[in-house]
């Protein structure tokens, strides 16, 4: 069996499950950040861990990516595997994927200089794809691709998002 019969395969049990018990398709994912001295930051999500740190220039001690190189990486990420989910189920012929992702700051935002938010100012992804298939056909399908993918929803669109202060033990 070729690989993408094996990641439709997989595709198509889940989504049985999910038409039979809508319920199960509902979810959370915890995950914690933790910040000592300096500004090293260990992120922990299940039994994987990643650690970011800032740069030097601002404190930082440089001890990992900054936390912009992990939403960058999510995101690129998500949008190709995505796709190649999307294309596998539908049996679109996708060779490779890459995936560019820019985003536009203002930096001074972040320590309160100017008037802009600190927020990114634009974001702009390129997908480039190797395909014998019709690219109507392959372009239609990157379309439903990114009209249910998760994180270029979270960025595009506006959502509900909240913090709470909590006082920890001394």
């Amino acid at each position: 069996m070729d690989r993408n019969a094996q990641i439709r395969g997989a595709q198509e049990r889940v989504i049985a499950v999910y038409r039979e018990k809508p319920e199960a398709a509902f979810s959370s994912v915890r995950a914690s950040a933790q910040v000592g001295e300096g500004l090293t930051c260990r992120f922990r999500q299940g039994h994987h861990e990643a650690v970011m740190d800032m740069s030097k220039v601002i404190g930082g001690d440089e001890k990992g990516p900054t936390p912009g190189f992990f939403i960058r990486a999510g995101l690129a990420g998500c949008i190709a595997i995505g796709i190649k989910l999307t294309a596998a189920r539908e049996g679109v012929a996708i060779d490779t994927i890459d995936v560019d992702v820019e985003m536009d700051f203002d930096d001074g935002a972040m320590f309160g200089v100017g008037s802009n938010t600190a927020a990114p100012l634009e974001t702009r992804f390129k997908i480039t794809l190797q395909s014998s298939a019709p690219w109507e056909e392959v372009t239609a399908m990157v379309d439903r691709a990114l009209a249910a993918d998760p994180y270029f929803l979270a960025l595009r669109d506006a959502q509900s998002v909240s913090a709470r202060v909590v006082r920890g033990k001394a």
